[in-house]
């Protein structure tokens, strides 16, 4: 369902299943170097710290600890399952989008996680998320043909129109670009 490369073990590439198995897998030699449970829809390494990763499953997120493999919290308040996890770029912020839900997180240290931002938009699509990386405060949604750009200080939207039909997945590069992909079967780059 997902993957995501270790930030720091470059042999090292994570993936879940349907089963809610996050398996670990060594990039070398092609075999399965490890096992827990725990994911299902996505996961995403926290950038700066390699041991820390979310993993969204049914209507929460997860936040596990890969080295003791243990959980450390358990973020909770979505009514729908969640599609989408992204981390911003100093990885203090976690954000988790469901159906009609976007929720900010700071994740603290031991087993503290807060929900800070809430958007709530009944009816809406939300599919996917990505922190703008040149405007921290900036959190880009991919919904059903459009794009959301969310001020989250400021608690303000802009919708534009992206694409014929639900945008499926979002990237950002190190210059500020936005890439988005949709099931329209096209790819749109946004600068």
């Amino acid at each position: 369902m997902s993957l995501d490369f270790h930030p720091t073990k470059e042999d090292l590439i994570f993936s879940c299943d349907s089963s809610s198995e996050i398996r670990y897998w060594s990039i070398k030699n092609g075999t399965s170097a490890g096992v827990f449970k725990g994911g299902a829809t996505q996961l995403r390494f926290q950038p700066c710290f390699a041991r820390i990763l979310a993993t969204a499953a049914d209507n929460f997120v997860s936040i596990f600890d890969v080295e003791t493999q243990s959980c450390r919290a358990k973020l909770q308040g979505h009514k729908n399952q969640v599609h989408s996890v992204c981390w911003d770029t100093s990885g203090e912020y976690l954000a988790s989008v469901s159906d009609e839900l976007v929720r900010v997180w700071n994740i603290g240290s031991g087993s503290k996680a807060d929900c800070i931002h809430e958007l709530s938009c009944p009816g809406n699509k939300f599919r996917t998320c990505i922190f703008h990386p040149t405007y921290p405060s900036l959190l880009v949604i991919g919904c059903n043909e459009n794009l959301e750009f969310w001020n989250i200080t400021e608690n303000k939207r802009m919708t534009m129109h992206a694409h014929e039909k639900l945008v499926s997945a979002l990237a950002v590069s190190n210059t500020g670009l936005v890439a988005s992909a949709s099931h329209d079967k096209c790819v749109k780059i946004w600068k």
